[in-house]
């Protein structure tokens, strides 16, 4: 099937085509993404004013939208110029007026004549204790009482569209909607109650009710479901392409890992074992590995990351490990250096910092086979960076690279496996909707001996109380990282609250016994600052948030946050997770500006009573939304029109197996319920998805 379905045509029709709308208007529909019929009948209202008509305005409380029938008394000209017209009006028990601003001529006197009956319906207020309603909604004679909508449904706008053209452009596309066959499950629909397509969206925008307007309402749970379920076909599509794409079959002979896990003072958890025996199954098998493993924040997902390269080299090829920056690539480096040793297997590392000769003889021992494993940044991605073999790329902290780099890293190796770590526990929901392409490992337990961290809250007001305990800790031998807050409108102004803390702290606790590290400063810098800390020359680390992905200190057990309240809660975990890395009891300090917002109260609460990063996650989803969690502008998360990922995370679960299942029963989408899902693809304008059927 190359273009779209003759059967669409009329719902992507020009905007114009709809009635009320001219070229004008047309520009300004097209501004707000509204283009076509299509999009106008898949914006929905948020929610609904109740115009059924009372018989007195006497027991309504104001303000409030009324509806009534009214006897004209009398018209009170307005006394200046530009002031107020008043028109007094009495209905079956009470008296009020109506006003109008700037009316012209005899407006008035010809829409309310005195001694006649109009309907009125409009927002009724209390001024000077005399009820009026300004400028009302509708005027209406007797007999044309049926024009009033019973219930009127209030639509999103965008500047220069009124509701009564959003109103009048949706009634104009719903007269076109199409008759499709239905492409849910019909076993779902019939559990859920879900009604067809089309009577799904004529019932949305004719809400009865609040009730209606809710995301729970069979009409809008049905939509956002046809929503998820075309996201999810996309993924599903993208994953059986990449799954098809021939791979290469590394199977280790586990004597390297052997040695590893004989030298391991810890016996590895249930969780890492089984990750690791997935991920090897996965490399064993002749397709392409496309894998995310997820884990919390000191979950051990660097060793499982290490079993799965060592099975590379096991099989005769290199494994490559991608951290997003150097700082962190140094470190992956030092954490697997003791290992690679145990196994006897050559590890080196390639940053942009490396030149000339130094980085030509590595670019040499790699294209030779004598690097097993090539720990890099980015520096990776360059051409003359050429492998032996590379059987399995690992990247480190996802969300830091594109779709794109991934596949170009892919692209060094013929095939090579692919597995992408990531510390930043998900919502389910939201793992499903962005690596809703790849396969999921787990780690969700912490490893034998990682300390609980001791979580206070603390008021700004009592920072000297806590620089007192910082000098006392220091005395003792003890190292602490010192956060300072994000302030959002520039980094000249992180930078300038990060020294001037700083400095008091030097001015505190002595010279030579604080360091600074920052985004603004030059990498070497930065890495020097980094390298004093770890070898315990300074013993307190001022920082902006630098530091919250990766940075491993066993020694240091003391984390300071300043301004908690300022952070997300995702960050506020990464953050606390650097500190409990050792043997010495941790605290994690979160010092916070009163009055606290309702909200900032919540998230602090949330982290003191609990360590777990997927419940934190969860909570995070539910107070800030979607895009603010993994921050959308780079997240690759959809953007989806009615579904809403934190209320219906769990819809997005049905779509996922639900569109795989379908992939599986009819792998070509040609049976009936297959051609009415490339009818769903095209509607939700999944054109990758489109490309993929025909590749497939």
């Amino acid at each position: 099937m190359t273009g779209r379905p003759p059967i669409l045509f009329p719902l992507f029709a020009e905007v114009e085509t709809l009635p009320g709308i001219g070229p004008k208007t047309a520009q300004v529909f097209a501004a707000a993404g509204l283009a076509r019929p299509r999009d106008v009948a898949l914006t929905l209202p948020h929610s609904v004013i109740d115009r059924r008509p009372v018989a007195t305005i006497r027991d309504v409380v104001p303000p409030a939208i009324v509806s009534v029938e009214v006897s004209v008394e009398a018209h009170i000209p307005a006394r200046t110029r530009g002031g107020p017209s008043r028109v007094q009006v009495r209905d079956a028990q009470a008296e009020f007026q109506l006003v109008f601003f700037h009316a012209r001529g005899d407006f008035l006197t010809k829409q309310l004549p005195v001694g006649e009956r109009r309907i009125v319906s409009g927002k009724l207020e209390l001024f000077d204790g005399i009820a009026q309603m300004v400028h009302p909604d509708h005027i209406l004679r007797p007999d044309e009482a049926d024009k009033l909508p019973r219930f009127e449904p209030v639509y999103p706008l965008s500047a220069g569209i009124t509701q009564r053209q959003m109103a009048q452009a949706a009634a104009g596309a719903l007269a076109r909607l199409p008759d499709l066959e239905d492409w849910i499950d019909p076993s779902l629909k019939a559990r859920e109650g879900w009604p067809d397509w089309a009577d799904a969206l004529r019932a949305a925008h004719a809400p009865a009710s609040v009730a209606d307007t809710a995301s729970t309402a069979p009409a809008r749970a049905r939509l956002a479901y046809d929503e998820l379920f075309a996201h999810q076909m996309t993924l599903a599509l993208a994953r059986r392409q990449a799954r098809r794409t021939k791979g290469r079959v590394t199977r280790g002979t586990g004597a390297l890992a052997r040695k590893v896990l004989g030298a391991l003072p810890y016996t590895p958890t249930a969780a890492q074992t089984r990750a690791i025996a997935e991920i090897t199954a996965d490399m064993a098998e002749p397709r392409r590995m496309n894998r995310l493993l997820q884990g919390d924040v000191g979950a051990g997902k660097t060793l499982v990351a290490f079993m799965a390269l060592l099975a590379a080299v096991e099989a005769g090829g290199q494994g490559v490990m991608m951290a997003p920056t150097e700082i962190l690539a140094r470190q992956h480096l030092d954490g697997l250096a003791p290992l690679a040793a145990s196994a006897g297997v050559r590890l080196d590392i390639l940053t942009g910092r490396d030149k000339g000769a130094e980085r030509a003889a590595k670019l040499a021992d790699l294209a030779a086979g004598r690097i097993g494993i090539l720990v890099g940044t980015h520096a990776v991605f360059q051409k003359d960076v050429v492998f032996q073999d590379l059987r399995l790329v690992v990247i480190d902290e996802q969300h830091r690279f594109g779709v794109a780099q991934r596949m170009e890293l892919g692209a060094k190796g013929a095939a090579a496996d692919v597995l992408v770590m990531t510390a930043t526990p998900i919502p389910r929901s939201l793992a499903l909707a962005q690596y809703g392409d790849m396969d999921l490992s787990l780690l969700n337990e912490k490893p034998p001996g990682r300390q609980p961290v001791k979580t206070a809250l603390i008021s700004t007001a009592r920072l000297d109380e806590v620089v007192a305990h910082l000098a006392r800790a220091v005395a003792e031998g003890r190292q602490a990282y010192w956060v300072c807050p994000l302030v959002e409108e520039s980094e000249h102004v992180d930078l300038a609250s990060a020294e001037e803390r700083f400095r008091s702290l030097r001015a505190a606790l002595g010279e030579g016994i604080v360091g600074l590290v920052h985004g603004q400063m030059p990498v070497a810098e930065k890495d020097a600052a980094m390298a004093d800390f770890i070898a315990g020359r300074t013993r307190v680390l001022v920082a902006t948030t630098v530091i919250e992905v990766g940075v491993n200190v066993p020694a240091a057990s003391i984390m300071v946050i300043e301004r908690a309240e300022t952070f997300g809660l995702a960050q506020l975990h990464q953050l606390r997770g650097r500190v409990g890395r050792g043997a010495a009891e941790s605290t994690c300090l979160m010092l916070y500006q009163t009055p606290l917002s309702e909200t900032g109260e919540r998230r602090l609460q949330i982290l003191r009573e609990t360590e777990d990063g997927f419940r934190i996650a969860e909570e995070d989803l539910a107070m800030r939304g979607a895009g603010d969690v993994i921050g959308t502008a780079q997240s690759g998360l959809p953007r989806f029109r009615i579904a809403d990922l934190e209320r219906q995370a769990g819809l997005m679960a049905v779509a996922q197996s639900d569109a795989r299942a379908l992939l599986t029963t009819d792998p070509d989408l040609t049976g009936p319920r297959g051609r009415a899902a490339r009818i769903a693809l095209w509607l939700m304008e999944q054109d990758r998805a489109i490309r993929l059927i025909d590749v497939g």
